[in-house]
């Protein structure tokens, strides 16, 4: 490949950007806000078959082949391939684990997947200049190209079945919880504050993590969902636990993520007992113990999340819920003892197919990963898969 940053003031193209999903398409395909800058003047030309992938997300997989002429903005890298070379293959190439790990070895600041307390920095041509790959001839790059275009379709279909599949669970779970705690005669209209035994209080920012099998078990916002299945958590040293004890687990308590997307809570289960959370999440306990799974249920509710959108609304780059705010909030919260069961058996297994189905796509994203990882550097024989 070799670097391309041409620039013609006043061409009239497209203006393109760089998805994860679907590669190099007109950034009209994705969103329909003005562009920001002025002018494209500056903007580089790629032209059909070049690659362009953005310097900032390139290890989360965000590059891809123009299929026609346009402008990209200067975060993007352009490359053309020499003679010989199908950029489709190389595309693949660079999204594979086996790239991404040479990224690693060689820029200071880049991270595997979502890695905590590491800093992206941009991945310019010249780190890639000294990545060297076996590239096989033009016939076999195009067997392995074509190879991986259809297995990575089929994958990429049965995801996007999956992820239907959740938007009308959730549609379910919403509808089931809009009727449960509707204003009316079965319910009770009341303050959050009421329901709890003490103010909720906030997780802590630790910056060390240690083995798993070593230290104490340390809730995210992103594992709040996935309690129920026991999922490894990230763990941190001992005496940082002991030292962040108000925020400690006992088990019962409403683990909350108000940082950024509300909604996400869970009933903590009995084998987190020990645990510490994270600055991102909040811990609610409860007067009543069988209050619990209601709130909880609540939580994930629209009326929520209408309440906590006022209560943020004025922190729009990272939405942070206060604890006094969610004190204030009102709930209806339903006085039938058999209603309030039947709404937690319901939300339960909803839940859990959710959860459920967001773990088999994770599992088909890994599938596709290893597969284009394993066809780009000769570990499967495309030409006996097909």
């Amino acid at each position: 490949m070799e670097k391309i940053d041409e620039r013609i003031p006043g061409i009239d193209l497209p203006l393109m950007s760089v998805s994860q999903t679907r590669g190099v398409i007109r950034r009209s395909e994705l969103t329909d806000a003005p562009q920001r800058a002025e002018s494209l003047d500056n903007y580089k030309v790629c032209r059909a078959n070049d690659i362009v992938f953005n310097k900032m997300s390139i290890r989360a997989g965000a590059m891809g082949v123009a299929a026609e002429d346009g402008l990209v903005t200067y975060h993007y890298e352009v490359m053309r391939p020499r003679e010989g070379t199908d950029p489709h293959f190389i595309a693949y190439l660079m999204k594979s684990s086996w790239f991404t790990e040479e990224l690693i070895k060689r820029e200071r600041g880049i991270g595997a997947g979502n890695q905590a307390n590491v800093r992206t920095t941009e991945v310019p041509f010249s780190v890639l200049k000294t990545i060297d790959a076996y590239i096989p001839n033009r016939v076999e790059q195009r067997a392995i190209t074509d190879y991986l275009d259809r297995e990575t379709a089929r994958i990429d279909t049965l995801i996007e079945e999956q992820q239907r599949l959740i938007e009308l669970l959730r549609e379910r779970r919403n509808a089931v919880l809009a009727a449960a705690f509707s204003p009316g005669p079965s319910t009770k209209t009341t303050r959050v504050g009421r329901l709890l035994a003490a103010r909720p209080s906030y997780g802590v920012l630790v910056p060390k993590y240690v083995d798993e099998s070593e230290g104490v078990p340390f809730v995210r916002a992103g594992d709040i969902l996935h309690l129920a299945a026991e999922r490894p958590l990230r763990a941190i040293a001992p005496e940082q636990s002991d030292e962040y004890s108000r925020t400690k687990i006992s088990g019962g308590e409403i683990l909350l993520g108000v940082v950024g997307k509300m909604g996400q809570a869970a009933v903590a289960p009995r084998w987190l007992a020990g645990a510490n959370v994270a600055r991102a999440v909040a811990v609610l306990r409860c007067r009543d113990m069988a209050v619990a799974p209601l709130l909880c249920a609540w939580l994930a509710s629209s009326d929520f999340l209408r309440q906590a959108e006022l209560a943020t609304s004025g922190d729009s780059i990272q939405p942070t819920l206060g604890m006094k705010d969610l004190a204030r909030f009102e709930i209806n919260l339903p006085t039938n003892p058999q209603a309030a069961a039947d709404l937690a058996g319901q939300t339960a297994k909803i839940n859990t197919l959710i959860a459920e189905t967001e773990r088999f796509i994770e599992l088909a994203g890994e599938r596709r990963s290893a597969l284009i990882t394993a066809a780009v550097t000769g570990q499967i024989d495309v030409r006996e898969a097909a």
